[in-house]
């Protein structure tokens, strides 16, 4: 019996080792000299740059669109909740709530400091987003201090008005941002 045990072993061994070798290889797996020995005809094209109209055209895009789930966040899981009492001592799901308001604030810094970077690609959206830049950067704390319960009326009055900021920012460059509530996933994922 503890030859055929052996065998059994031996084999399963082989398979999966074959296995390996061939999905390395079906999926682009290459040694170092064959990597080499390409020459510069065979190497893959890179992507050529778009126009700057495309640019533009994209950077305003992109800029609603992570201004729009920034704004949404901080409204939905900060805002509301704040004003509604959700973060006082003592409240039923207080700790639920502090702990979205932390991932929300994560969530909206993540998602206003890509909106300023959408911005650079826009020359009217970038000069209207330039002055919210230290504004932006000062909310960078504020998703601890939400999860932790230290926020105070002030620090969520001040996220409210750099997001109302962004937004107008946006609407005089003739990117009108409205808000998008990020789904569960996008604020856990970020």
């Amino acid at each position: 019996m503890p030859s055929t045990l052996n065998f059994r072993r031996i084999l399963v061994a082989v398979v999966l080792s074959t296995a390996v070798l061939v999905s390395t290889t079906a999926c682009g797996g290459e040694t170092k000299s064959a990597r080499n020995s390409l020459t510069a005809a065979e190497a893959p094209a890179s992507p050529s740059p778009t126009s700057s109209f495309e640019k533009q055209k994209l950077a305003k895009t992109r800029f609603v669109a992570n201004a729009g789930l920034a704004a949404g966040a901080a409204y939905q899981w900060i805002v509301k909740p704040f004003k509604a009492g959700k973060f006082k001592k003592g409240t039923k799901g207080r700790t639920f709530a502090l702990v979205k308001a932390g991932l929300a604030g994560a969530f909206t810094y993540n998602r206003l400091k890509a909106a300023v970077n959408n911005a650079k690609g826009d020359p009217l959206l970038s000069k209207a987003v330039a002055p919210l830049s230290s504004g932006i950067d000062s909310l960078k704390n504020l998703g601890g201090k939400l999860r932790k319960g230290d926020a105070t009326d002030a620090d969520v009055g001040m996220f409210e008005n750099v997001i109302n900021g962004v937004k107008d920012a946006g609407k005089s460059a003739g990117a009108e941002v409205k808000d998008q509530v990020p789904s569960a996933s996008q604020l856990s994922g970020g």
